[in-house]
Parts: structure tokens; sequence; C-alpha cells
């Protein structure tokens, strides 16, 4: 396929860059930046900046093998069609099985966590009904989803800048907090950037849409780095700000971490502005997430690595519905059964294999098909890998342990095939 054409689509073509970058937001500047702080610093202190540092130049070499690799396969699912056009069945199905459920447990845990901050007391009953509200939404056709997911953006942005602003003009900012960087290792650093990553993880929605954006070659390869360096200035901004206002062991200790520093200072009666924003993010991360889940069911079913029936096409929205009402009630489901909150852990590891993969993917691109530099694959390779097995030990074995017995089934259904 050569730049400017778009290739052949079962899904239709409607998200331009402007669309795919908003979807790209959504997906990051969410839930994330309110929940991964806490365990972040709780990790390194206030060296989470470094780490914070370090998983945004491992998600910049993701998105650059990601941005590359979707010109050349502009079709739904990501890194499950990267690996398993580049590196072999098996390796497309761990990267698919890894994103299907890391994001099943992430999708979960935002559905829980805007109860959580909605209404406490409703916590349960209102992640259901978000979960159910949000793939009626993303059934109706991904414009509805991409005009939704704006005007979210534009409420979380709207609140990170209140927390900002009553930080440092509520008196309590202090840059001595920020530094020095008292009882940090290499290791803590390392493994608040694995949580870190969480926050970021949110780019590659732009890939899964692969099939549904207008000019996939130009488009993509634009949208990707333009939402990831916005993020990366919106958090580095948050990050400082909330050290700098409460410092690390406040953070560390809290659960509304954000909200800690703001109730520190003057302006404190604005904490509850943090407490919509977080709520309003975390619903546009699940709307977000819904979307990409559902287009890695729908590539999978359609190469028979999942039930065929979830490859199906809705005839007038142009949408994989039975992919997006499949994913619904499993998400309905867990939400009404478990509180997943903890999960950023278990979802960092899937998602960091199914990164992995796609930079081993964009290794073997030849020169002409290459947009970046090898050498980026490679950094991206070995600090996927790096950033997964420093996760605390009990996400790391989970995360082994599900990929595993994913990568078994899979390969006993295609011998018998």
């Amino acid at each position: 396929m050569s730049a400017g054409t778009d290739a052949p689509s079962r899904l239709a073509r409607r998200l331009g860059t402007l669309d795919a970058v908003v979807i790209g937001l959504g997906s990051m500047i969410g839930a994330g930046v309110f929940a991964a702080f806490g365990p972040a610093a709780r990790a390194a202190g206030n060296g989470l900046l470094f780490g914070l540092a370090v998983a945004a130049l491992v998600a910049y070499c993701n998105a650059t093998s990601s941005a590359q690799l979707a010109a050349i396969y502009p079709e739904s699912g990501g890194a499950y069609v990267y690996g398993r056009k580049r590196l072999g069945r098996l390796a497309g199905f761990v990267a698919g099985w890894g994103f299907v459920v890391g994001k099943l447990a992430s999708c979960a845990a935002m559905a829980m966590t805007f109860g959580t901050y909605a209404a406490p007391s409703l916590a349960r009953p209102l992640a259901i009904g978000a979960a159910v509200a949000l793939t009626a939404v993303n059934y109706l056709g991904v414009k509805k989803t991409a005009g939704l997911t704006r005007v979210i953006v534009a409420a979380v942005l709207a609140a990170l800048s209140v927390v900002v602003g009553a930080v440092w003009f509520g008196g309590s900012a202090d840059l001595g907090r920020v530094w020095p960087l008292d009882g940090t290792s290499a290791y803590g650093i390392l493994q608040s950037a694995g949580f870190m990553f969480f926050a970021f993880a949110g780019y590659a929605r732009i890939a899964t849409l692969g099939e549904e954006v207008i000019d996939p070659a130009r488009t993509i390869s634009r949208a990707i780095p333009i939402a990831l360096g916005i993020t990366l200035v919106v958090y580095a901004a948050v990050a400082v700000s909330v050290l700098a206002g409460a410092g690390a062991t406040e953070i560390a200790a809290s659960t509304t971490p954000l909200a800690t520093a703001v109730q520190r200072g003057r302006l404190g009666w604005l904490a509850p502005v943090v407490r919509v924003g977080a709520t309003l993010a975390s619903f546009g991360v699940l709307l977000s997430l819904l979307v990409g889940v559902s287009r890695t069911v729908f590539a999978m079913a359609r190469n028979r690595d999942l039930p065929t029936f979830l490859s199906a096409i809705h005839p007038r929205y142009r949408v994989p519905h039975r992919a997006e009402l499949a994913v619904g009630a499993v998400v309905a489901t867990v939400a009404a059964l478990a509180d997943v909150r903890s999960a950023i852990g278990f979802s960092s590891f899937a998602v960091l294999i199914y990164y992995s993969i796609a930079n081993a993917a964009a290794w073997t691109l030849a020169p002409e098909q290459r947009r970046s530099s090898r050498g980026l694959s490679v950094v991206g390779l070995i600090g996927c890998v790096l950033l997964a097995f420093t996760l605390p030990l009990p996400s790391l074995l989970w995360g082994a342990a599900v990929l595993g017995a994913g990568a078994i089934v899979s390969s006993i259904v295609a011998r018998r095939s």
C-alpha cells in the first residue's frame, strides 16, 4: 500500500487526524494520572519523575514501531496483527491475548474507579451502568465514540489545570520537596516506570482502529506522536506540581494523590473539582478501552483465534457489534463480582509484553518499509521487557501464568486444526 491510499476495510473509515489524536488522549489523559502516581511514589519516591521519563521514552519507541507498522498493516488489532504477520501465529496470539486480558482487567478497574469516585455507596451499580452505557455509545458508531471522547478530554484537562493552579497559587508548593532523591534506587525507578507506563499505554488505541481511520499511513503516523507528546507535557506538569504540593511520602500513602496535593494549600476547597475530574477521566478511559479491546477481539475472531461469530460487522453502523457486546458484557460482569482496581501491575505486565512483540515485529521491517531507526525498536523491546520484569512479583507471576496458559491452549487448537 502506498502512502495516502486506503487499503480495503470491512469497517467504515470515518476518523481523521484530530479524531485519532482525541481518542489517543482520551486513552492516556485519564484515570491513570489519578491512580498511577501513588504506587509510582511508593516504588521510587521523588524518583518517580525519572520513572516518568523512562516510561515516556519506552512509550515513544513503542509509538514509532506501532506507527510504521500501522501504516503497512492498516487493520484492526494493532500488535496482534503485526506479530501474526511478521513473527508468526503464536507471537500474534500472545500479543492479542495479552492485550485483551490485560485491558479487560483495566476496563473493570476503570468502571469501579468511576463508580467509587461518583458515589462510593453505589459503586458497583454505577460501574455496571457505565459499562452498559458506553457499550451502547460504541455500538452506534466510531464517530459517536470520538465525539463523546472530545468532550471528556476537555473536561479532564480543565480538572488537571485546576490541580496545577491550586498547588502553585494555594501557597503549598515547595520545590524543596522535589529534590533530593532520598531513598531512591535504580530498581525503584524502573518499577515506578512500569506503573507510570500504565498511564501512557492508551496510544495503542489509535493503531487498533487502523480500519476506521482515513488515510491510515498518514493519519496514524501523525496522531500517535502528537497524542503522546501532549500527554507527556501534561503528566510532567502534574507530577512536579503534586510532588511540590505534598511531597513523595504523602503521595505514596494517599489513595487520591492529586486531591491530597490540592488540600494542602489555601485553595483546598477546589478538591471536589479533582474528584469530578477523576470521575470523568475514568469514564473516558473506559470508553476508549472498550473500543480498543473490541477491535482486537474482532481481529482475533476474524483469524479464528477466537470464536468466529465475534467477527460480524453491523450492516448500518459498520462496527464489530458482537465483539462490542461481548466485551461490554464481560466488563459489566467482572465489575459486578470483583474489585479489580489493584490490577494496574497485572495490566501493565500484559501490555508491556504486547508492545514487546510490536517492537520485535518492527525490527523485522526492510529498510524501504521503515520510517524510523531500527535502533528505536531495539530500545523499545529491551525497555518493555525490563519494565515488565521489574514489576511487583505477584503482577509478574499472574501475568506470565495467564499469557502462558493462553499460548498453550492456542498451540493445541492450532495443531488440531
